[in-house]
């Protein structure tokens, strides 16, 4: 990608959701929600302390995390529908 976030943001791709319901159901596109579970795509440098000094991000590429409903900027870059977001908008790391 040619694309590099700065600071503590991180550009993340959301993970498409079931088109079925467990019980069989299939959702239409216009009732589904949009997910929040993705992978991280790139990460800035990270987040700089008053003294100058770098915090190193929690979160790697390759990472799949969640994150608040409304959280990020959607783009779209290279064809792909990407989020740009802080990392403080990830509520966590899927193990």
């Amino acid at each position: 990608m040619a694309f590099t976030p700065l600071h503590d943001r991180v550009v993340v791709r959301r993970v498409e959701s079931d088109e079925k319901t467990k019980g069989g159901l299939i959702i239409p596109d216009s009732a589904k929600e949009k997910p929040a579970e993705g992978e991280v795509v790139a990460v800035g440098e990270g987040a700089r302390k008053d003294s100058g000094e770098l915090i190193t991000p929690a979160v790697k590429a390759g990472d799949k995390v969640l994150f608040g409903k409304w959280s990020g900027t959607e783009i779209t870059l290279d064809g792909q529908e990407l989020l740009i977001m802080k990392e403080s908008d990830i509520l966590g790391i899927i193990a």
